[in-house]
């Protein structure tokens, strides 16, 4: 795995995301990193993160797949363009879709493992298909289509 996560690449006008964002202290900062052709994002929920006793919230685990599948967007798109993740423009992707199934009921005390993998990248859509794993079982799985936000969205967003 790289040292450096996906999401520390951002800019910091960029890293505000609830789910990801390595700049709000009150959010889950989640990191992401390639492991061969797949990508990986550990996660240890808290106890407040509960659904019922001993079970994960689901808006959790929809959260921690959607940003891992983004910033894999992101990371994928500069690898197919041949390019290093701190070059410019940046490149950030936003959800367009997500779709989650839960499998099985994820436990509370133990780390959850997402993994990723690129299916598609089209132009400026990207879509990712991941799973959540918690003690060796597939849990949840996920399908992100994520849409690159436009280079003059990102320039307005510095005025």
């Amino acid at each position: 795995m790289e040292e450096k996560a996906f999401q520390e690449y951002y800019p910091d006008d960029l890293s505000h995301c609830y789910g990801c964002g390595t700049l709000n202290a009150h959010g889950l900062q989640i990191k992401s990193y390639w492991d061969g052709e797949e990508s990986v994002c550990v996660y240890t929920p808290r106890p407040y993160h509960t659904a019922i006793p001993g079970i994960v919230y689901g808006g959790l685990i929809a959260s921690i797949i959607d940003c891992h599948s983004t910033g894999t967007a992101a990371a994928a798109k500069y690898k197919a363009e041949n390019r290093a993740m701190d070059t410019l423009p940046p490149l950030r992707f936003v959800t367009a879709s997500l779709n989650v199934n839960y499998l099985l009921p994820t436990p509370l005390d133990c780390s959850l493992e997402v993994r990723g993998k690129v299916k598609a990248i089209k132009g400026r859509r990207v879509v990712v298909e991941s799973r959540l794993i918690a003690n060796g079982k597939v849990c949840a799985t996920g399908e992100v289509v994520a849409v690159q936000v436009p280079e003059h969205l990102l320039a307005a967003n510095k005025r």
